[in-house]
């Protein structure tokens, strides 16, 4: 393990104004997307809707730096031959690659699932490192909801598998992003969603040391402490209070830093609620993002399949990832998006 090869990309990719673009839908998710656009979801289109978000050069050298790849994106080139990877590595970003195969149903828990894909990840992780990602993502999904549901057994063998994930990507010297994630399906109030949420983080830093993953080369990808979608809205306000008391108890100082997930925001509402908790700073780790949806779905109906509209997709893609630049550092504020669409 080079650790310190890990604590240095672990910093770069939560540096100041900067966050990670989730690019890593599997094939049958970004066909839902792909869909909704009325484009056919081919390798062709695939690849070259990544293309146009990885060469677009103001948001991916000033605000993002990561980018979290899919199996087929990091072994894809450009329409020009160049390698997806090394276009992102010329823009200053690191690229990072999804490991996890999905979370399936788990034996005797009707309703939650295992994340599954340990199984000959020592090996993938060598071969991934050589096709240049430098750090990774595996996804825990937790469900709340009024029939008991999240188990303690369901969420301590996630956040064991978890744990035994990270310590196999930093034996490849790839930094690992734990994501811990508690769903906002439901009508659950903000309360319940920090008692679960609290719960999986302290049982996650539970397994992490008792793998001995080297702390100081994670990243955690958490949920923000949000009320159920089908419950009263919380404003963001109340969002960073809750989120910033939760992470203030549980996560170490070791972490350098803590990148949110957008699960199931809308695009602003992700961009205010990031620039509330940033404003409640400086935290002992940096704050930043790991968007996918709220990074992207401006941008995919701006193109919509059309080459010609590329560049109104390059456009809707630099102003989300610069909003939450501005979001990450709390300069955010709803005059200046609307300034700036």
């Amino acid at each position: 393990m080079n650790r310190d090869q890990l604590v240095r990309i672990a910093h770069a990719m939560v540096a100041p104004g900067k966050g990670i673009l989730a690019a890593d839908e599997s094939s049958s998710t970004i066909k839902k997307r792909f869909d909704a656009i009325h484009v056919e979801s081919t390798a062709d289109n695939r690849r070259d809707y990544r293309e146009f978000m990885f060469r677009s050069a103001e948001a991916m050298r000033e605000h993002i730096s990561g980018v979290i790849l899919y199996d087929e994106t990091i072994r894809q080139h450009a329409k020009d031959g160049t390698p997806l990877v090394r276009i992102i590595e010329e823009m200053g970003s690191i690229p990072g690659i999804k490991v996890d195969e999905g979370a399936k149903p788990m034996p005797n828990f009707p309703g939650e699932t295992i994340t599954e894909g340990l199984d000959g990840l020592p090996k993938r992780m060598k071969e991934y490192y050589d096709l240049g990602a430098r750090f990774a993502k595996w996804r825990a999904v937790i469900v709340i909801d009024k029939d008991g549901r999240p188990t303690e057994g369901s969420i301590r063998a996630n956040m064991e598998a978890l744990a035994r994930y990270a310590a196999i990507c930093q034996q490849a010297d790839i930094v690992p992003i734990v994501e811990p994630e508690v769903l906002m399906d439901g009508a659950h109030t903000i309360e319940r969603n920090y008692e679960v949420t609290r719960f999986v983080l302290n049982t996650l830093y539970a397994s992490l040391y008792q793998h001995r993953v080297f702390l100081e080369g994670t990243i955690l990808k958490p949920n923000m402490v949000i009320p159920g979608e089908d419950a009263a809205k919380a404003s963001p306000d109340e969002v960073a209070a809750w989120t910033v008391k939760l992470f203030r108890n549980c996560v170490p100082v070791a972490v350098p830093g803590i990148a949110f997930l957008s699960g199931g925001q809308s695009d602003v509402e992700a961009t205010a609620n990031l620039d509330a908790i940033a404003k409640l700073g400086p935290q002992p780790w940096s704050i930043t993002f790991s968007y996918g949806r709220a990074l992207q779905a401006a941008a995919q109906h701006a193109w919509s399949g059309k080459r010609e509209q590329e560049a109104a997709g390059q456009t809707a893609f630099t102003h989300r990832a610069r909003m939450n630049g501005l979001a990450m550092l709390g300069q955010w504020t709803d005059a200046r998006e609307q300034a700036a669409a």
